[in-house]
């Protein structure tokens, strides 16, 4: 048993390095500019996010709405840390400059972005975790709120800008590696995913697991609720920032109006097409999402012509009418999602189980 787990982890690594060997090909041969490569770095950025939320709300058992604030948070962090000197009379052009003076290395923002969001996150959990179910959600989905309206906040806008946009710190085009901006995206992403997958699989998470399956049976266990509800919101809201940090890298500006609830709801479908309690799934169902909504059905808002009949429909916005029926479909023949509860590297290879059952 031990050695077929570390096989499939093998194989599972190479797998994933030929992904990642395949969009640095897939960039030095179609150029930065390509619509798949806006997909690959887009849909990195989500999948961790959405891993993130699946964390707190399919392996933990948590309705949190509140990741789209703790987003903002390390977009906001990050953006704010790494603004050149040379910049800041330009951006913060109504605050005098603003009163940050001084930029701190890539890395380091991107790790800040998720220590801030993270401690936010302690702060909030203190009372909002006590709730449960809708509670729980309506609660969190009040604090991001909170959260976007206090940074608009003039009297913070030294610091935040306030309502204006912040730009010219570095995005994914000043993070080249081996020539190419899409690595970077994905490299750190699958490093956070692969944090996570440790945790899930360490005596935490089978604790946040227990507490998910039943509260009364894991408290009989010795399982203390509020200490792994809390740990599991924080870690949650960690790796959230990250990716709100990665997010304002890959738009190249930051405008607290742009992370609003619609963004919650859009990872927490990714979350529940991909298969609550899959990480696996939540990266492909990421992906999908972003691929059908950015690119495969674009040509659904354009009128199309057969000789000179005239598709009806096909206008502007039909896109998205199509892209809700296509969500539709998928939640009603795919009750679990995608790939349910289950992982790919654990799926059954074809034969494997008849094999099995003839030795025995």
């Amino acid at each position: 048993m031990k050695k077929m787990s570390a096989t499939r982890l093998i194989v599972s690594l190479a797998v994933v390095a030929l992904l990642y060997a395949a969009a640095w090909w897939a960039e030095t041969a179609l150029g930065t500019n390509s619509m798949l490569i806006t997909v690959l770095k887009k849909g990195a950025v989500y999948a961790l996010i959405a891993v993130s939320m699946n964390l707190l709300n399919g392996f933990t058992g948590l309705f949190s709405l509140g990741q789209a604030g703790f987003m903002l948070v390390g977009a906001y962090v990050y953006a704010v840390f790494t603004i050149p000197l040379k910049r800041h009379a330009a951006v913060y052009q109504y605050y005098n400059g603003g009163i940050i003076q001084f930029e701190l290395p890539l890395l380091v923002a991107l790790i800040l972005a998720g220590v801030v969001a993270a401690l936010l996150a302690a702060l909030v959990g203190l009372p909002v975790l006590r709730l449960k179910s809708d509670y729980l959600a309506i609660a969190t989905l009040g604090f991001a709120e909170i959260i976007r309206a206090v940074v608009q906040w003039d009297s913070l806008g030294p610091i935040t800008n306030g309502s204006n946009l912040l730009k010219t710190y570095p995005t994914f085009a000043s993070t080249k590696i081996l020539g190419t901006t899409v690595l970077f995206p994905m490299i750190v992403a699958g490093v956070c995913i692969g944090l996570i997958l440790l945790i899930i699989n360490s005596t935490y998470g089978r604790a946040f697991k227990a507490i998910r399956d039943d509260e009364v049976a894991a408290e009989a266990m010795g399982i203390n609720l509020f200490k792994h509800k809390e740990l599991a919101f924080v870690i949650s809201c960690f790796f959230a920032g990250i990716g709100g940090a990665l997010l304002a890298m890959f738009q190249g500006t930051v405008q607290a109006n742009s992370f609003k609830s619609a963004m919650t709801y859009d990872i927490l479908l990714m979350v529940v097409i991909g298969g609550m309690g899959s990480i696996s799934g939540s990266v492909i169902a990421s992906y999908l999402y972003i691929a059908c909504s950015e690119w495969w059905l674009r040509f659904l808002d354009n009128e199309q012509f057969i000789g000179s009949f005239q598709v009806p429909l096909l206008r502007s916005g039909f896109r998205m009418v199509a892209f809700s029926a296509v969500i539709m479909v998928v939640v009603l023949f795919f009750r679990r999602g995608i790939m349910g509860d289950r992982e790919l590297w654990n799926l059954r290879l074809p034969g494997r189980k008849k094999a099995g059952r003839a030795k025995q």
